[in-house]
């Protein structure tokens, strides 16, 4: 829901929006408005007394001849001057522009009725809707008795009449046509920057993407990417990097870590396919009007850095993609960035380099691009200095900061009969100090105005009256389904998966072969060893046998000589018993003995 005091301070909408939403059918564009025609809601003259003379030096300064849009009437003395219509031209749009004013003064609603003229005038809008109260916008508005005394009193012809809208959404957000690019066309001095990568490292990721192009390996979300650098810091990816340099592991660590937390603040979801062709930022309908393509950002404060990197890819691409068209009658396309502070806060250098550069080129794209934020000085002074128009709302002087802030701020207007530093603090809700370019260039005189109500809803609409009409959108229909065909990651993970079968096959090869290796080398000791097993039993039989005939010759050996021995000692006993036979036979005794017997037998 809006803030109840965020908007004209007699022109708030009562209860949230039912109103139904249905998408924009797209369409030619119509014939421009008439010179100096500004649309339903335009503020219309009436009675009133001479006006004095700054009066008239301010009606004059708005008073074009050319097509222009009405912002709201000049007040003085604290009362409006329909006749005095403060307007910008449309031709200026493209000087870009800065809405400003402290929390609750009517910013968004400066904003919508801005985007509301814009688009009635045939020129396609784009805005951020930080604060989900800005889907209003699609619905007409709700007539009340506060809006009806508003209106009167600044004399403008309000009809409730919405826009055209298409509502986005980052990646896979709850509503919305998701918008999503990928990495390819982010490119990697683009996507250098979000990281915030130095030179060197700059330098790594264009050869990672250099090798992704020549290897036909499509580079479409961070998976992609982190694949790719995965592979190129491998044993296999080292090799196909040496002809043409090679990647630290050191930086492509540097690079992966930076992704993680590019990931984490919902880069996931933004990255794929299909992507967004900007081409339908710059759509118009059948009757003429530009369709205000709305983003809804809920969770911006949480998620900076996804938006900004939306952001520079969205004007990078729209700035590469159109022509050079110059000072044109009305811009092709005009960007509102509501919150603008959120989107500088702790912004990189590379990021406001880049987004000053684009601001102050992509005029001559026939592309405006207005801040909407609290103060001037939320926006760096590089970009402040290229936006023509402001529309600055009350200022809050409570602290020192705001004092210096509300100081800063009146230094920056030209040189007018008001006293910028109290008026700009009493300001009521609704009303603001505004200078334009002209068609010359040149500022317009400085103008206390009252601004117009929005024609369209002034609340949000709820969440669960956009989702049929969103579905029923021909972007959700070209953009909705998420499309993951083949792309490095796949491919990268087929290959590595296939290099690691085949290595996995060629271990096994390599095991079985090392494994019959050292079975026929077992085989082979094993007969060597049976080898000498045999020779070794045979050695041990021919040696035992030798022994055995060693043995058997020793013993024949043995027995003979024992028998020689027993048969020289029988020898020698019998020699012994026959020397002693003689012996006795010769002894004395056996003389006798044998004359006895000799005797004997004679006698006989």
């Amino acid at each position: 829901m809006a803030e109840s005091n965020d908007g004209p301070d007699e022109a708030t909408d009562s209860g949230p929006a039912t109103t139904p939403y249905a998408p924009p059918a797209a369409a030619e564009p119509a014939p421009p408005a008439p010179a100096g025609s500004a649309g339903p809601g335009a503020a219309v003259g009436g009675d009133a007394p001479a006006p004095s003379a700054e009066v008239v030096a301010i009606q004059t300064g708005y008073t074009f001849d050319e097509p222009a849009i009405d912002l709201g009437v000049l007040m003085e003395d604290d009362t409006p001057v329909p006749q005095a219509r403060v307007r910008i031209p449309l031709s200026m749009l493209n000087r870009h522009g800065l809405v400003a004013g402290a929390t609750g003064t009517g910013k968004t609603k400066t904003l919508q009725v801005l985007a509301e003229a814009i688009s009635r005038a045939g020129v396609p809008v784009f805005a951020a809707d930080v604060k989900g109260d800005l889907s209003g916008i699609a619905a007409p508005g709700e007539a009340n008795e506060k809006l009806a005394a508003r209106t009167k009193k600044i004399g403008q012809d309000w009809q409730p009449q919405g826009c055209p809208v298409e509502f986005y959404s980052l990646g896979t957000g709850d509503v919305g046509v998701p918008l999503r690019a990928t990495i390819t066309s982010f490119g990697p001095i683009l996507l250098s920057k979000v990281l915030g990568l130095n030179k060197t490292q700059e330098s790594s990721l264009g050869l990672v993407f250099h090798y992704a192009d020549t290897a036909g390996l499509p580079l479409l979300d961070l998976a992609d990417l982190r694949e790719v650098l995965s592979y190129l810091t491998s044993d296999e990816g080292k090799e196909e990097l040496k002809g043409i340099g090679g990647l630290s592991s050191t930086t492509v660590g540097v690079i992966l870590r930076s992704l993680i937390t590019f990931a984490d603040q919902g880069a996931e979801d933004f990255f794929g396919e299909p992507e967004y062709d900007t081409a339908d930022l710059m759509r118009v309908t059948a009757d003429g009007r530009g369709v205000v393509s709305l983003l809804e950002l809920p969770n911006l404060a949480n998620q900076p850095a996804l938006f900004s990197t939306f952001l520079m890819w969205l004007l990078a691409d729209l700035f590469t993609d159109l022509p050079e068209v110059g000072d044109v009658d009305k811009p092709k396309l005009v960007f509102f960035f509501d919150e603008a502070h959120l989107l500088f806060n702790g912004a990189s250098p590379a990021f406001l380099q880049a987004i000053t550069q684009t601001v102050r080129l992509i005029r001559s794209k026939g592309v405006g691009i207005f801040f909407v934020t609290q103060t001037p000085k939320d926006v760096p002074d590089d970009v402040l200095a290229q936006l023509g128009s402001r529309v600055q709302h009350q200022l809050r002087a409570h602290t020192p900061n705001d004092a210096k802030a509300l100081k800063q701020t009146v230094a920056t207007f030209p040189k007018s009969h008001y006293d910028l530093a109290e008026v700009l603090q009493s300001l009521g809700i609704g009303e603001a100090i505004v200078t334009v370019m002209d068609p010359d260039g040149a500022p317009t005189p400085v103008a206390w105005t009252r601004m117009l109500a929005p024609q369209s809803l002034m609340a949000a609409i709820p969440a669960e009256s956009l989702r049929p009409g969103i579905a029923q959108s021909a972007m959700m229909t070209k953009y909705g389904q998420e499309v993951d065909r083949e792309s490095a990651y796949e491919m990268l993970t087929r290959k590595v998966e296939a290099g690691a079968q085949a290595a996995e096959q060629e271990r096994m090869a390599q095991e079985s072969a090392r494994q019959q290796a050292e079975y026929a080398k077992q085989a082979a000791a094993a007969a060597t060893q049976a080898e000498r097993d045999r020779i070794a039993a045979e050695k041990l039989a021919a040696k035992e046998r030798a022994d055995a005939e060693r043995r058997a010759v020793k013993e024949r050996a043995e027995a003979d000589r024992r028998a020689a021995a027993e048969a020289r000692e029988s020898a020698r006993n019998r020699k012994q018993a026959g020397d002693m036979v003689g012996k006795v036979l010769r002894s004395s005794v056996a003389k006798e003995i044998v004359r006895s017997i000799l005797g004997n037998a004679r006698r006989r």
